[in-house]
């Protein structure tokens, strides 16, 4: 259960009278949350992901290339994977079962997904560190840049402090919340057996997820390494990153028994780091810049940096040792614009790299106007584990802010033991490595183009009237818009966590389908010849029953993106040759993924973005809210057209939304 109290509006009494240390020590300030189930109450008895049967995972295959495929083409694919499934697949799917049977205390897919995210050396910012944007305060005494910096630093310890200590509630999934999010739901999964947990919960229609990425969450971070990356954890450390105009500052924010600094204090160190700052050019070589490189430059610019011991002690202890990062932007880097979104949400993706450092598992950005987003390393963790810190966040900021524009900080002037400037020495060849690394990602952000649509006419509360499936409905108005922008379908991209399971992370669904083929090629059609209104309105809803059904196959851990990709690193892992499977046009073709979508549900959530997957590609970030549905395009220019997409994206909705209307009129 939710664990707060109501707080005075005027929070000054905090950095003044002799009760402080009393107060901040308790339960109320240190713990977000005190769960009646401990945090991992269910890890034990999650149930394991399935490893698919291999012919459900080829049949899988097949049907789902076949929009993408010529007649001739499906013919020559169902002979290769039939040969596959007879045949050295046999041999694969055989060996893959046996490690896992082997490996019970995780999934097939758990290491696999490490090694192929830690082993692309492709930078981080574009290809793989999402942008999360959070809603704004309203009100202005919170939304104050220091302040909000002040409260979300705040939150955040309370939040890894109650995961700590077991008291962070279990991330799980319920299908009726008001009738299992309940203190009855809460009494009866305690006394039930742990090791049976998980089933006992079913009984309720509440799904218990893993959680076993949440302790990445902190205090972590990826090292560049020649060949492969690797991940380094210090879930003991008392102080976070500050990043001021490419200057970066250790501070302080646990007390030496690992309690969170009272409000005041934590405010005043944040004020000491923006009186630094301003005191302080520009960093003439931000050190960050280079976290945004191939990894392999940047793992020989570190190995050089590092030869230097001093530089080696500061980077590993004040840096990598870091629980996160936040990065307090200047007036220079732009303000959030509801009438021109673009500029800000690109520099908060990728960005010039300055005032960043991408290898942190969580980086607060924090504008100056006080708009506050995410950017995560992606290696150690996936969606769920983020967007249940970013909800818990938003929430806690929201209802329980502990410092206004009206509190009194504690000063911190001078204090060089608990707000530490990094100061490295730089030679020659860190400069270097430094001038390169900007000049590479300011061509690539140069070379991104960003577009963003917000269409009211197609809502939560619309979906609901009509009876229609809000995901599917998105999903469909991509494929359409792009049968009529460039008069194809090409591969697309649907994550769909498996997090049900054990060490599960994500399946791939594919929205692009018989029906949604069928449904574009039937609403382009002239007039004299287009179905009938009802007729469309029954390939909609086609369209949404495969959705659904692909949806609960990849949630189920019954996809076959996954499976595949588990068959061919075996095959690389035995030495094998990779079958011919993998080098045929349906495997190529699906797999270049020209429209890449993600989700996130969240009430929290202003924005959503991601660099497109490949050089020609779509990278959409999407929701549905309560007053419209909202895409964010991003491409590369001269690559792919995202205002030609984006504007026929709206066209797409208008279409879908007239079949919906005219189809309801003639019942």
């Amino acid at each position: 259960m939710m664990f707060r109290t109501r707080v005075h509006r005027n929070l000054s009494w905090i950095s003044t009278n002799s009760s402080r240390t009393t107060t901040t020590h308790g339960q109320h300030y240190q713990y977000l949350q005190c769960s009646k189930l401990p945090t991992l109450y269910f890890q034990r008895s999650l149930p394991r992901l399935p490893i698919p049967l291999l012919e459900n995972s080829c049949k899988r295959f097949v049907e789902a290339t076949k929009p993408l495929l010529t007649s001739a083409e499906q013919e020559q694919t169902q002979r290769t994977v039939e040969e596959f499934r007879q045949g050295i697949g046999m041999e694969l799917h055989a060996k893959l079962k046996q490690h896992d049977e082997e490996n019970k205390h995780t999934s097939y897919i758990s290491q696999p997904w490490f090694d192929m995210y830690l082993a692309d050396r492709a930078p981080l910012p574009l290809n793989y560190n999402p942008l999360l944007v959070m809603k704004s305060d309203t009100r202005k005494e919170y939304q104050d840049q220091v302040v909000r910096a002040t409260n979300l630093i705040i939150s955040s310890l309370r939040f890894w402090r109650s995961l700590q200590s077991d008291l962070l509630e279990p991330e799980v999934y319920h299908m009726n919340a008001k009738k299992s999010d309940t203190a009855s739901y809460r009494r009866w999964m305690k006394v039930a057996p742990k090791a049976f947990a998980t089933y006992a919960s079913y009984a309720f229609k509440a799904f218990p997820l893993d959680m076993s990425q949440y302790n990445r969450l902190f205090g972590t971070a990826r090292i560049p390494r020649l060949g492969k990356d690797e991940l380094v954890q210090s879930p003991d450390s008392k102080h976070i990153l500050v990043m001021r105009r490419g200057h970066m500052y250790a501070v302080n924010v646990l007390d030496s028994s690992g309690y969170i600094e009272s409000p005041s204090v934590i405010l005043g160190r944040l004020r000491a780091v923006i009186q630094l700052g301003a005191d302080r050019e520009a960093a003439s070589v931000p050190l960050g810049v280079l976290t945004s490189g191939q990894r392999d430059d940047w793992a020989k610019s570190r190995a050089h940096f590092v030869s230097n011991p001093k530089n080696a002690q500061l980077l590993q202890s004040e840096v990598d040792a870091a629980l996160f990062c936040v990065c307090l932007d200047g007036e220079e880097d732009g303000v959030f614009r509801e009438d021109n979104q673009e500029p800000l949400l690109k520099h908060l993706l990728a960005g010039k790299a300055q005032n960043r450092w991408f290898d942190k598992s969580i980086s607060l950005l924090i504008s100056s106007d006080g708009t506050t987003a995410i950017n995560f390393e992606h290696s150690w963790g996936d969606g769920v584990a983020v967007l249940r810190y970013f909800n818990e966040l938003y929430k806690d900021t929201l209802q329980q802010p502990f410092v206004s524009t009206e509190t009194v900080h504690t000063p911190a002037e001078g204090d060089a033991a608990n707000v530490r400037a990094i100061n490295f020495e730089i030679d020659k060849t860190t400069k270097a490595a430094v001038t390169e690394a900007y000049e590479k990602n300011a061509k690539i952000v140069d070379s991104l183009d960003m577009n963003v649509l917000k269409y009211p006419h197609i809502n939560k509360p619309i979906c609901k009237q009509f009876g229609l499936s809000p995901d599917s409905i998105i999903q469909l108005s991509f494929q359409l818009a792009y049968r009529q922008a460039f008069n194809g379908y090409v591969g697309s991209y649907e994550s769909c966590s498996t997090s049900a399971f054990r060490h599960g992370r994500t399946e791939t669904m594919r929205p692009c389908t018989n029906a949604t083929r069928d449904f574009c090629e039937a609403v382009l059609k002239p007039e004299s010849s287009k179905p009938s209104a009802g007729e469309l309105r029954a390939m909609i809803d086609k369209c949404s029953q495969v959705h659904g059904q692909l949806t609960k196959e990849a949630a189920m851990g019954q996809g076959f993106d996954r499976h595949l990709f588990a068959l061919r690193h075996t095959a690389q892992k035995e030495g094998i040759p990779v079958p011919d499977l993998y080098q045929t046009e349906a495997y190529q073709r699906i797999n270049n993924n020209i429209i890449s979508t993600s989700t996130l549900g969240s009430d929290a959530l202003l924005a959503g973005s991601f660099g497109p997957v490949v050089r020609n590609g779509f990278g959409i970030g999407y929701s549905i809210q309560n007053d419209f549905a909202g895409a964010i395009v991003t491409t590369y220019k001269n690559q792919a057209d995202g205002k030609v997409f984006i504007d026929s994206l709206e066209s797409a909705f208008d279409k879908i939304c007239a079949v919906i209307q005219q189809s309801a009129s003639k019942k």
